[in-house]
């Protein structure tokens, strides 16, 4: 099957894309290995969820968040702008299409993507080997499966002793069925925080290494970032949430020795927002772990690497995710690196050779991609425009 451009993964990045696409009349196919778009946000996302920036850094390009929406929007809000979104662009994924493969063909010089269709009528994994086989040819592609495409777990020793229920953030939903339980959150960025807070009736123990700022801070950082150098603007964030929320270090909260803007920027680490959750941890109800985990020594008993060992009926690793690019796609080097994410410095991160772009893969988050898939489609149609 063959067209001019090939998106992987519809996402809010691939999504973006797509309707950037469409604004310049350039015919696309765009492929998903979910069986809907944004599957992060529909399928993989806690209930109680809300996006940590305001909604004029979260909207995609050539569309506004609606005024009645609140400056900061619920999951379930987010969805449905999704939605009239794919609509208003007229957006039609192609779903149950895991891409195996993808190369340049440089006889061609175009594209090629093995695609596995996933059979639907079966309850196979996404990489089992059901279903059949299709081959996708052209003269772009645009890899926007973004930083979260796989769910990070580290590896722990004696983990597989473990007896008590084990999973990752992109599972868990709520603190329903939790009650009476010792829950051991590990991860300190947003996701661990706010599932931590959400089991705060419930005896929960976090590990952090973290920098918190409230929405009022983000917000003012959002503003100033247009007037102020960077790295003043990051010290005096960090002075900032020092006068908010005091010394937290006599709670076992450590901070990076760097400023949220310089970890968002060379890290890819957002800062956390409270919800809350700073309240309930200089209460006691939320108790902290400063050490990392050693190693699981038994049915229900976690050893830390100062020694202590305490039990408990469950972990939820909120350990963030990983890029999956490297896994699929045969580069030559230009666009990507180890870690699946673009090495090509700004301002154009988001172009490699010979028709190979990402998008979302730049540690930009929703506000840098939506840029990023304008300069990709106006790039495709410079392109065209001269052959």
């Amino acid at each position: 099957m063959e067209t001019t451009v090939i998106i992987v993964g519809a996402g809010p990045s691939g999504l973006s894309t797509a309707a950037c696409l469409s604004k310049a009349s350039i015919p696309y196919k765009l492929l998903e290995r979910e069986d809907c778009s944004a599957s992060l946000w529909r399928k993989y996302a806690y209930d109680r969820l809300c996006l940590h920036l305001p909604k004029k850094s979260s909207e995609l390009a050539f569309m506004e968040i609606p005024d009645p929406f609140p400056n900061y929007l619920t999951k379930k809000m987010f969805v449905e702008y999704i939605d009239s979104y794919i609509s208003k662009f007229g957006i039609e994924p192609m779903f149950w299409r895991n891409v195996e493969g993808a190369e340049l063909d440089r006889e061609l010089k175009k594209w090629k993507v093995r695609v596995r269709v996933r059979n639907n009528n079966k309850n196979k994994s996404i990489n089992g080997e059901e279903g059949e086989m299709e081959e996708y040819v052209g003269r772009y592609l645009v890899v926007a499966t973004g930083e979260t495409a796989e769910a990070y777990m580290p590896e722990v020793e004696g983990m597989e002793k473990f007896g008590g229920g084990v999973m990752h953030s992109k599972m868990y939903k709520s603190g329903k069925g939790y009650e009476g339980k010792k829950v051991l959150v590990v991860g300190s960025g947003n996701s661990g925080m706010e599932i931590a807070y959400d089991l705060v009736n419930h005896s929960a123990a976090t590990s952090l290494l973290i920098h918190i700022l409230t929405r009022r801070l983000i917000n003012l950082q959002v503003f100033l970032g247009k007037y102020l150098p960077l790295g003043f603007l990051d010290s005096l964030m960090v002075f900032l949430s020092k006068m908010v929320f005091g010394d937290l270090t006599k709670y076992g909260m450590k901070r990076p020795n760097k400023g949220p803007i310089y970890m968002k920027r060379h890290h890819g680490k957002f800062p956390i927002i409270d919800a809350g959750t700073c309240n309930k941890i200089k209460s006691g109800e939320i108790q902290v772990i400063s050490s990392e985990i050693a190693k699981v020594e038994s049915k229900k008993n976690v050893i830390f690497k100062d020694g202590k060992m305490v039990s408990f009926d469950d972990i939820i690793f909120c350990t963030g995710f990983t890029s999956s690019a490297n896994s699929w796609l045969k580069d030559d080097g230009s666009l990507l690196n180890d870690d699946g994410l673009s090495k090509v410095n700004q301002p154009n991160h988001w172009k490699g050779s010979n028709g190979l772009y990402c998008v979302g893969l730049s540690k930009r988050g929703l506000f840098g991609s939506k840029f990023e898939a304008q300069e990709v489609a106006k790039d495709i149609a410079a392109q065209l425009q001269c052959i």
